[in-house]
C-alpha cells in the first residue's frame, strides 16, 4: 500500500526525511520515492520561474541530480524536506533562466495545469501554527520589504529584475530585501 496517499502531512514529512536519508547513502529506490512524492510540486515551482514546460522539465532533471549528490547534507533539524527541495528547485530554475538569457515570458493564464494529488504545499512545508507565524511576520514587514521578498522568493525574480520592475535603484532593492530578511529572522526567532 502506498503510504504517501493515505498518511497525513506529518507522516509524509517523516517518510520524505527517511527517503532523503537513504538517497544520501546511494539508495536509488529511495530517490524514486522522493521523486514520486515531490516532482509535481517542484515542477510547479520551476514553471513559475521558467515559464516554459519543456525547459522546466529539463530543470527538474537537474534538480534531482543535485538531490542525488547533496542528499547526504540534508539536515531535518534545520529545514523541512520540502523546503530544502523547493530551495534547490528554485535556485536551479533561476540559474537556468539566467544562463539561457531572457526569453519571451508566458502569461500565468497560458501555463499548463499540473495535477498534484499531494497535500497542499503549506501543509507539507510546516504545520498551521508555523505557517501562521511566518505569515504574521511577513505582514509585519514594511510594505516595500514585504513586496520585494514575496516577489523574489515566490516569483523567482532576481534583485536586478525586481529593481527594474519596481523602478528603484539596484542598491535600494538589495537593501530592502536584506533588511526584510533580517526582520523576518528576528521575528521568527532565529
Amino acid at each position: 500500500m502506498n503510504t504517501a496517499s493515505t498518511s497525513g502531512p506529518q507522516e509524509k514529512r517523516q517518510e520524505l526525511v527517511r527517503a532523503l536519508s537513504l538517497v544520501g547513502r546511494g539508495d536509488r529506490v529511495a530517490l524514486e520515492t522522493v521523486y514520486s512524492m515531490t516532482s509535481a510540486k517542484l515542477l510547479g515551482v520551476i514553471i513559475r520561474i521558467e515559464r516554459d514546460r519543456e525547459a522546466a522539465e529539463d530543470v527538474l532533471q537537474d534538480v534531482y541530480l543535485k538531490v542525488w549528490r547533496r542528499a547526504g547534507r540534508f539536515n531535518p533539524d534545520r529545514a523541512s524536506p520540502i523546503t530544502w527541495l523547493c530551495a534547490i528547485a528554485r535556485n536551479t530554475a533561476i540559474d537556468a533562466k539566467r544562463s539561457a538569457g531572457r526569453k519571451t515570458e508566458v502569461a500565468d493564464d497560458d501555463l499548463p495545469e499540473i495535477a498534484d494529488g499531494c497535500a497542499l504545499a503549506d501543509e507539507m512545508l510546516c504545520d498551521k501554527e508555523d505557517a501562521a507565524r511566518v505569515q504574521d511576520c511577513l505582514e509585519g514587514l514594511q510594505g516595500n520589504h514585504r513586496r520585494s521578498i514575496r516577489m523574489a522568493f515566490f516569483d523567482g525574480l532576481t534583485h536586478s529584475e525586481l529593481a527594474e520592475r519596481i523602478g528603484v535603484p539596484l542598491g535600494t532593492m538589495k537593501s530592502w530585501i536584506r533588511r526584510g530578511l533580517e526582520s523576518l529572522k528576528g521575528c521568527l526567532g532565529g
